[in-house]
């Protein structure tokens, strides 16, 4: 039998393990259901796809923490609390696939497409780690059977280039790509062309390049794991409590507790809105917290709003905070909005994502894209309760549709559209 995909728990995005943390510190008997979204519709699965990720989701059973792989989290997240590494190494860590993952399918079209439905269950300390692998398997399986027509000519040479282009800019950046990776490969291989290129910049490239979402690959290549926080966080807290309101101070609290006012890393501001995040993010928590983190909207709205809060509402002095960009970039869209935090008085940095790990061109016509997976794994519930996201994008809200109202109301949440938030073709649009 051959290998599988998935070979390593750390083989995920670090704010996994730092929300991992938090849960295990705070909430360890809180009982979740998560529910996968296919924002791509059109894009459908075929039989062999479903079979196979249904294999691969099964071997994910036999992962576990090694005791070289805990130390280097010890190591290279030194502020994850003590009991969250006895936990991890006690072996109580419950991932057991056949019991708490349920995939079924419908039919899509005609055609015999298929649309795959998801679900997780269990308690929270026990599921939390299945996001990445699961969405990045689904992403593997699409391009490994349905869409076929391309290839890894030239991925070490185009990430090589896209991470010169940045260094060149003087643009921070870290790579972000686990979640809609065209496969662990190409993951792989475009991480070689990152290295290449912060090698050959000396330097210039070392100070660009801050590292890599993936705790897999940065302890691999040799470079710092980066990530703060996800939406699940402020999600889980405003379901558990019922308190909308005072869900993203509640969260930040929680965050500040778990790991120290000087860890409190980037805030994710757009989980119900920013302006109501806003709203919280006042002393202490906006001198705890390095920056944000934009994921939805109008960047250069964004960019202005954050601008006026923390230097017109704060009276805090230019560039003396950081605005980190992570929705749908490319190195084009990262250079124009570099210059947009400047304007405002703004340390900018960058998470790109997709754009690295599953930028691809049809062999059959290289002109044409090879287009990617929009697809997500949300909390559904938490406890019993309606978990939900609201976000700066109509496109991106999640959860159930009253509870959903009925948070927009109470916060005053105000509808907003924009040019780029088009879901169904997040990259091409």
């Amino acid at each position: 039998m051959s290998k599988p995909t998935i070979e390593s728990l750390l083989d995920t995005d670090m704010y996994k393990l730092t929300m991992h943390a938090a849960v295990v510190k705070n909430f360890p008997e809180a009982k979740i259901i998560y529910k996968y979204t296919n924002r791509s519709p059109q894009m459908t699965f075929n039989e062999e796809a479903v079979e196979w990720l249904k294999k691969e989701i099964n071997l994910l059973g036999n992962l576990k923490f090694t005791t070289e792989e805990i130390d280097y989290l010890k190591e290279a997240i030194p502020y994850l609390p003590d009991e969250y590494l006895t936990f991890l190494a006690s072996g109580q860590l419950s991932i057991i696939p056949c019991e708490q993952i349920e995939v079924s399918t419908e039919p899509a079209d005609q055609k015999g497409g298929l649309h795959i439905n998801l679900k997780v269950h269990g308690l929270w300390k026990d599921t939390i780690l299945y996001e990445i692998p699961l969405l990045s398997l689904i992403s593997e399986a699409y391009f490994k059977f349905v869409d076929t027509d391309w290839s890894y000519d030239n991925q070490v040479e185009n990430a090589y280039q896209k991470a010169c282009t940045l260094i060149e800019h003087n643009i921070s950046f870290s790579e972000f790509g686990s979640r809609r990776r065209r496969s662990k490969e190409a993951h792989d291989l475009v991480m070689q062309g990152i290295m290449q290129a912060v090698k050959e910049k000396g330097v210039e490239g070392r100070k660009c390049f801050a590292g890599t979402s993936n705790v897999l690959f940065a302890k691999k290549y040799g470079v710092k794991p980066i990530g703060t926080v996800a939406h699940e966080w402020m999600m889980g807290i405003a379901s558990i409590t019922g308190d909308y309101v005072h869900a993203n101070q509640n969260a930040m609290e929680f965050w500040v507790q778990t790991f120290g006012k000087e860890n409190a890393g980037l805030a994710l501001t757009d989980t119900f809105g920013t302006e109501d995040f806003l709203k919280s993010f006042k002393p202490p928590y906006s001198d705890f917290y390095v920056g944000v983190r934009q994921d939805s909207g109008d960047p250069e709205e964004y960019t202005k709003k954050i601008s006026h809060h923390y230097m017109d509402v704060l009276k805090l002095p230019a560039f003396s905070k950081i605005i980190c960009y992570s929705d749908s970039l490319n190195p084009q869209k990262a250079i124009d909005y570099a210059q947009t935090a400047h304007k405002y008085g703004l340390k900018a940095t960058f998470g790109i994502g997709t754009n690295f790990t599953n930028d691809f061109q049809t062999s059959t016509d290289p002109s044409r894209n090879s287009e990617p997976l929009n697809i997500v794994i949300k909390l559904l519930e938490v406890n019993g309760n309606h978990a939900i996201k609201i976000s700066d994008n109509l496109g991106k809200n999640m959860g159930d549709p009253e509870t959903v109202r009925q948070v927009k109301e109470q916060l005053g949440y105000v509808e907003r559209t924009w040019k780029g938030d088009n879901e169904a073709h997040r990259w091409t649009s």
